[in-house]
């Protein structure tokens, strides 16, 4: 009884699978069909249209791109010519306009030069008409008051007949050396104005413009590129002339020659040094302006009064 119960069981599983089945495996009517194919093909036509449309918008926006990415590229090709245009404007500028601040630098230096050989001058012939003043008074009241001259000691012949010339008279050689030397100097002539300037020194070494010499062998050494004889001649005025004129300008065109040299760090300190020494003076500014350059702060330290 089990038995034909289970086979029974089984028999209906398998006719109900079989009906299932076949109905699956069954061919779909033929309308069925047809309007599945034409909706397969809607869709295959959209989505080739779709793809269609996507490319031409992606034609269409590439494009656009290359065309920003030209205009772009043009623009900075232009910027870069007016930017070089600009570059080699202001070097020229710079170029000039340093050319010129040397020239006047230098120009100024002469007129300063001659200043100070004036001043000189000026003391010198004051000093000499307060001679020949204290003499002609002297002679005076030796002449009011009837007595005779004095005799000079050893028996020499009296002052009245053998007066000495007042110190200072053979300055005038003196004056014409310093100005051929600075004259030469400033046209270029620097081997000559070497020998001259060297000849007033050894010839007048306690003259007021001595200084002014040795400065300027500095200056001619420095002008033909031999910076090392430079910085000996400017520190022979900054050691052997404390009341020079020259002490700034020696001072700054020392620390020039060395940054010449490559010696940065000497060069920087004495450059700071002019500053703090010589505050609110030509040297001073030109000091701070090459400091600015080098990107080195100048000292904020004053010169005690």
């Amino acid at each position: 009884m089990v038995l034909r119960t289970r086979w029974l069981f089984l028999v209906l599983t398998a006719m109900f699978v079989g009906a299932v089945g076949g109905a699956i495996l069954a061919p779909q009517p033929a309308g069925a069909v047809s309007k599945e194919m034409i909706e397969l093909q809607q869709q295959v036509g959209q989505l080739l249209q779709g793809q269609q449309d996507l490319r031409s918008a992606i034609d269409s926006n590439e494009a656009t791109l290359r065309t920003l990415v030209q205009q772009s590229l043009d623009s900075i090709n232009r910027f870069s010519g007016e930017m070089g245009s600009v570059q080699k404007v202001m070097q020229e500028v710079q170029a000039n306009t340093g050319s010129r601040i040397d020239t006047m630098a230098q120009q100024t230096q002469g007129l300063s030069d001659n200043l100070q050989d004036v001043q000189a001058r000026v003391g010198k012939l004051s000093q000499q008409l307060t001679d020949v003043q204290n003499l002609l008074q002297s002679l005076d009241a030796k002449i009011s008051g009837g007595a005779p001259p004095t005799p000079a000691p050893g028996g020499a012949e009296p002052a009245s007949s053998n007066l000495a010339p007042p110190a200072g008279l053979s300055s005038a050689s003196a004056d014409t050396l310093y100005q051929n030397a600075l004259r030469d100097y400033n046209t270029g002539k620097y081997d000559l104005a070497r020998q001259e300037f060297a000849d007033y020194i050894k010839t007048f070494p306690s003259n007021d413009l001595a200084s002014n010499a040795q400065f300027y062998l500095g200056e001619v050494s420095y002008a033909q590129g031999d910076y090392r004889g430079a910085i000996e001649a400017y520190d022979i005025v900054l050691m052997n002339y404390p009341n020079s004129f020259k002490l700034g300008a020696s001072l700054l065109k020392k620390g020039l020659a060395e940054l010449e040299l490559g010696m940065k760090a000497s060069g920087t300190r004495d450059l700071r040094e002019v500053v703090r020494r010589f505050p609110n003076s030509d040297d001073a500014k030109r000091a701070q302006a090459k400091l600015r350059e080098l990107g080195a702060t100048p000292t904020t330290h004053t010169a005690p009064h």
